[in-house]
């Protein structure tokens, strides 16, 4: 049965953001709210908790999950980062934006795209993420909380308590968090290549949406 807390969305309590850190630390799985869509959240090293964010989004080793970093110098621990790539993060960061990148022998395999080695990488604009990002010393796995055969990723908290109550430990609430997504951009082969339109603009990379 997933726990429930109520969070601040602007200055989360920090009791509670302790408690939803040792869960992960504990091998939980969180859903939680971001600066775009709810995302499900691990922590990188737990490789079954792996295992079950895969079987709740239905999706196989190829997806790219989401390394979330407190700054861009922990971007550039996990990822391998030129300057022109630097300077574009620079611009955009924090914001709901994913970037996949190639990413380091920091990472464990399992968390890596199999043939690429890519990995997607943002850092959000939440303070409720932000403070666990803090809490926890280390970056989130996660993958936007879009569940199989749905157009659009869950936005309720409460909702996502009732689908989720047996799949996930905790349900973060923190006011309202719209359904879309990140806008995903490609810099893992040079030039910016838009993977997926979601809430980042895309004028800083020069893109349009199809």
């Amino acid at each position: 049965m997933a726990q429930f807390f109520a969070l601040h969305p602007e200055q989360p309590q920090p009791r509670l953001i302790r408690q939803a850190a040792e869960i992960m630390r504990g091998g939980g799985l969180v859903a939680l709210p971001t600066d775009s869509a709810y995302a499900l959240a691990a922590l990188a090293g737990d490789g079954s908790v792996l295992a079950r964010i895969r079987r709740i989004r239905d999706v196989d080793e190829r997806h790219h999950f989401t390394l979330m970093c407190r700054d861009l110098s922990e971007i550039a621990t996990f990822a391998r980062v030129d300057n022109a790539q630097f300077r574009l993060l620079k611009a955009t960061t924090p914001g709901p934006y994913t970037f996949i990148l190639e990413g380091t022998k920091e990472l464990p395999r399992r968390v890596l795209h199999p043939k690429r080695k890519t990995i997607g990488l943002r850092v959000p604009a939440h303070p409720v993420v932000s403070a666990l990002l803090e809490e926890l010393d280390e970056p989130m796995l996660t993958s936007t909380l879009l569940l199989p055969g749905e157009a659009l990723p869950l936005t309720d908290a409460e909702e996502i308590r009732e689908r989720l109550e047996k799949q996930v430990d905790l349900v973060i609430e923190a006011g309202y968090c719209g359904p879309e997504a990140t806008t995903v951009i490609d810099l893992s082969s040079g030039a910016p290549q838009l993977v997926r339109a979601g809430r980042g603009d895309l004028a800083p990379f020069g893109l349009e949406a199809d």
